[in-house]
């Protein structure tokens, strides 16, 4: 199942997770119980635990992933308390991007048909987040989702559809209002 699921093809979780499983939760009690004094630690734990972590970015704790090696951030990327990234596809955010407090960035879709949902069956599609974005607090990317570069979305937008490169996006589901400029 594990290597359907990194095949993008639908999934269930089982017997074949469970190293990545052990290994991830045991990193995020690390890295969320690590003290002030300890952000070098915990800065090298989030290396090992994540696809990328760029030079200079910072993930505030508590931070929840699914595996973490299907998470890549970028250089100078700030996350604030609370990020959830559930990625059992992969996650990129770009260069210089700041998330807001409790936002969740969630590539797993859920059948709707009740028998295969019961029968835990799952798929996945990929987040892309561009360089230099803002995620405003409590903001919901969903799957499949891709938001471009310098972009802008407010606190508490879910963002269901990709977004252009230098808007401001607001709402739910999250639409654009207008252009940002410099």
């Amino acid at each position: 199942m594990r290597e359907r699921m990194l095949a993008g093809e639908e999934f269930r979780f089982d017997g074949s997770f469970a190293a990545d499983v052990v290994r991830c939760r045991e990193l995020l009690r690390r890295i969320n119980d690590a003290t002030p004094v300890r952000d070098d630690e915990r800065d090298g734990w989030l290396r090992e635990l994540l696809g990328s972590f760029g030079e200079g970015s910072n993930i505030r704790p508590p931070f929840r992933c699914e595996l973490g090696f299907q998470t890549y951030l970028g250089k100078r990327v700030f996350a604030n308390f609370g990020l959830v990234c559930l990625d059992t596809a992969p996650v990129t955010i770009g260069d210089d991007t700041q998330l807001g407090p409790g936002v969740q960035l969630l590539t797993p879709h859920h059948p709707l048909e009740p028998v295969r949902r019961r029968e835990r069956w799952e798929s996945a599609e990929p987040i892309t987040i561009g360089r230099n974005v803002w995620l405003g607090g409590a903001v919901v990317v969903c799957p499949g989702v891709t938001i471009g570069d310098d972009t802008v979305v407010g606190a508490g937008s879910v963002v269901v559809r990709d977004l252009p490169a230098r808007v401001l996006a607001v709402g739910n589901p999250a639409r654009v209002v207008r252009s940002v400029v410099d």
